[in-house]
């Protein structure tokens, strides 16, 4: 490749192979050539450059300043090459074999009705699919895909897509709200009987609002406490109060009239929802399929 194009991988890759193994000799060898092609290699792209990335003495070869910086970009580079062609690979390849899963309970419920349609595009896939309202590790566990809702810290060990947003609203059932009375305003909640969850962590978790178009955190006086997010969903349904929930959680109850959509200004942006993959995990085909299709769903 000319040099007004850019720096060939052979190149690139000669560069790579001695300053990862100290020596020419033996990025030769790492490479099945020669000394005297790697150190040519080295010198075509000292020249593209303009600027020297080894400081060689008889004894050792040392990066320079900007070999340091340069080969920092160039693992990159050939890290995002790898991925690109294990990609490739795994697209071409046929979806075949089992795939984990972890979500939160309340997307289990969404998807749970939806895998046969995968297994009908994808008879050779088996989903082994876990759900529960808990933070379980991704790595030692062993899962292909682990869902998790809320904003995620830098994680190196983890591949993270983003599949949806959500909002935080108010529900309620309708024979609830016909023995209770209509909720019009967020003081008109005062007076009613509230539904809230504790999390895995212990914690209590109090309501977000949108009053005026401000957030408005609202910790009401419970009437039940539950420590599970399907449970959470059915004692709204069953009519023990009013609840505030996942919007996606509950849409399929709200299209059959099972739950009232309550005080919908109020709804407040919620956590967003993530698929984290193992870094080690390759994306394989069937990983692929079975991630694009829980994202399918719950974007739906």
């Amino acid at each position: 490749m000319q040099a007004a194009i850019g720096a060939s991988m052979q190149d690139i890759s000669a560069f790579v192979a001695v300053a990862q193994t100290g020596g020419f000799t033996s990025a030769a060898e790492r490479l099945g050539t020669n000394k005297s092609s790697v150190g040519k290699a080295v010198q075509r792209l000292e020249r593209h450059l303009g600027t020297r990335l080894f400081q060689r003495t008889t004894r050792a070869v040392r990066l320079t300043e900007d070999g340091e910086v340069y080969l920092a970009a160039a693992l990159a580079a050939l890290g995002h090459l790898r991925d690109a062609e294990q990609s490739l690979a795994a697209h071409r390849a046929e979806p075949v074999g089992r795939v984990r899963v972890d979500m939160p309970t309340g997307f289990g419920h969404l998807v749970l009705p939806t895998l046969g349609r995968l297994r009908e595009r994808h008879p050779r896939v088996t989903v082994e699919m876990a759900t529960a309202d808990r933070m379980s590790d991704p790595v030692a566990g062993g899962w292909d895909i682990v869902v998790r809702i809320g904003h995620l810290p830098p994680d190196s060990d983890m591949a993270v897509r983003k599949i949806c947003d959500t909002k935080l609203a108010l529900y309620a059932a309708p024979s609830y709200l016909a023995a209770r009375g209509a909720i019009a305003s967020i003081e008109d909640l005062q007076r009613h009987d509230t539904l809230l969850f504790r999390s895995y962590t212990g914690q209590v978790r109090g309501w977000s609002l949108l009053d005026d178009g401000a957030r408005r955190e609202l910790m009401p006086v419970p009437a039940m406490i539950l420590g599970d997010g399907h449970a959470l969903v059915e004692a709204a349904v069953l009519g023990f109060g009013v609840a505030q929930m996942l919007d996606r959680f509950v849409q399929p109850h709200v299209a059959a009239g099972r739950l009232v959509h309550v005080l919908p200004e109020a709804d407040a942006p919620g956590p967003p929802a993530h698929a984290l993959i193992p870094v080690g995990h390759r994306m394989t085909a069937k990983t692929r399929v079975v991630l694009d299709h829980i994202v399918e769903t719950l974007r739906r």
